[in-house]
């Protein structure tokens, strides 16, 4: 039912809409024994390469955002086929991303408004993005996530294995609040302006315990009580001074960390400010990455990739098909394949090297 709003907020205020609570979202989307041991494993996997213990590279790959989830599960059959292949040298999780955040305006994402229309139907959202993930993890394949509402991790989290905030919200109190609170790591990305210190204070902040206003699995007001979040870790994305995944940028951001007292650890984003948000330069970035890492270059424990069925991107309309990314452009899928079997190629080099 909807409600007009109270008459002093009614100025700017249209309406008020009820929204699904998460713990009701969370039952009639349940997760099976299967789905749990998905999460549960690859959760300790990803901790374990970033500390180190496992010398294996993270790799998150997949959509820029989810616009289809047909046409997401038809590449998640396909990354997992992957994942199997290069399992004793990468451990991928799949891009799934559900909210899209905007400099301006534009789709918000999948879960903001999953028909395309404008029509925001969020509850239908939420089942679309819960949905999908339960099937991706179904296939043994662990999905990771940007985390924008800070009231969405309620419906989604449990199903997440690798988590991640934005460029536009690393410097933003209520996300490092909300990270310090989640069960699985998470990646902080540089700033847009390529200002790397906020995402270092952003994992700075993610460690400690936190206090702060949310809502509990029943949708209700509450306050939130955290103990802080260790596996938290900086995402090197470029900026609009240029890219920033070089021998050098890494090594000061390395150096940042280790001043800051945090693990010395990071994740480069091949696309974004890192390829001028050029989908063709992602495997140039991402090889020179892999060439590094298989001549023994340390700090540098994973990638991101922005990838699709086919290459490029489209814009929303009565065209739209389901095969390509209507937000950012990605790499096609079998440059996607090509690129990951040079990067299990550069750890299996550095195995040796290291031998």
């Amino acid at each position: 039912m909807l409600t007009a709003a109270p008459a002093l907020d009614a100025h700017r205020t249209v309406r008020v809409s009820p929204l699904i609570s998460p713990s009701l979202l969370r039952h009639d989307l349940p997760v099976d024994e299967g789905v749990a041991d998905t999460v549960t494993r690859a959760r300790a996997e990803v901790v374990d390469v970033l500390d180190g213990r496992d010398d294996r590279l993270l790799v998150v790959v997949g959509p820029c955002s989810i616009h289809d989830p047909a046409a997401a599960l038809d590449y998640a059959h396909r990354l997992a086929a992957q994942a199997d292949r290069h399992a004793g040298e990468l451990r991928i999780v799949m891009r799934t991303y559900f909210e899209k955040p905007r400099s301006t305006v534009g789709w918000k994402g999948l879960i903001n408004d999953p028909h395309l229309d404008g029509t925001f139907d969020v509850n239908a959202g939420l089942r679309m993005a819960r949905r999908l993930l339960l099937e991706v993890n179904g296939l043994g394949l662990p999905v990771g996530c940007e985390f924008l509402d800070p009231i969405t991790p309620q419906y989604l989290a449990d199903v997440v294995s690798w988590g991640s905030i934005g460029a536009r919200t690393a410097a933003s109190q209520v996300h490092r609040q909300l990270c310090s609170g989640l069960s699985m790591p998470v990646g902080i990305k540089n700033g847009t302006d390529g200002d790397v210190q906020v995402a270092v204070d952003g994992v700075g902040a993610a460690a400690a315990s936190h206090v702060f206003m949310g809502i509990n699995p029943d949708g209700l007001a509450a306050l939130v009580t955290t103990a802080g979040n260790p596996d938290c870790h900086v995402i090197l994305r470029g900026g609009s001074g240029g890219p920033n995944h070089d021998v050098e940028s890494v090594a000061a951001a390395l150096g940042r960390m280790r001043k800051a007292d945090l693990a010395e650890r990071v994740i480069v984003d091949a696309s974004h400010g890192n390829s001028g948000k050029d989908h063709v330069r992602q495997a140039g970035v991402a090889r020179e990455v892999a060439a590094r890492l298989a001549a023994g270059e340390r700090g540098v424990v994973g990638l991101m990739l922005e990838s699709f069925l086919v290459e490029g991107r489209q814009e929303l309309g009565p065209g739209t098909t389901y095969v390509q990314s209507v937000t950012d452009s990605c790499m096609g899928w079998d440059t996607t394949a090509d690129v990951l079997d040079d990067l299990a190629a550069a750890v299996a080099a550095r195995r040796t090297l290291r031998a």
